[in-house]
């Protein structure tokens, strides 16, 4: 028996809710909603004692999958590892497709991030880059081509 219905959203914890909706946004992301959960809820799924988030859920302008970004007012953030590379366990990366590349990557570049590596092209069909964003997380970006 399958259990899944639908991918619904992935969601990533960040220090500065502002900034990173700010980048997503300038990718091309819209910002869906906002808000605040705190109580029993949050507390018991999270299994954090006085948990409490600012939330940001973001869309693509297609629809489909969406990005929940929360930032936690209680308890103080833990640190991740901001210069996590591809190899190390945990969330990789989240991945965009894009009209063009290089317009998204001079887009996030003006803005002070940066490529990991290099643009790779995939047997002639997708160009993809790996943009380090805002607190470390890595955004795949890739175009369709050929």
């Amino acid at each position: 028996m399958a259990h899944v219905q639908r991918f619904d959203h992935i969601g990533i914890t960040v220090a500065d809710l502002e900034s990173v909706t700010a980048f997503f946004v300038g990718l091309g992301l819209e910002v869906e909603g906002t808000g605040s959960v705190q109580g029993e809820f949050v507390e018991t799924v999270c299994g954090i004692p006085g948990a409490h988030c600012e939330i940001a859920m973001l869309k693509s302008p297609g629809g489909g999958t969406r990005l929940e970004l929360a930032s936690f007012v209680t308890p103080d953030h833990v640190p991740g590892s901001p210069a996590a590379m591809a190899n190390e366990l945990g969330l990789r990366n989240v991945s965009f497709e894009v009209g063009d590349l290089q317009a998204a990557i001079d887009t996030v570049a003006a803005h002070g991030y940066g490529l990991v590596g290099g643009v790779g092209e995939y047997e002639g069909s997708v160009r993809m880059a790996y943009v380090r964003g805002p607190e470390g997380i890595v955004v795949s970006l890739f175009e369709h081509i050929g």
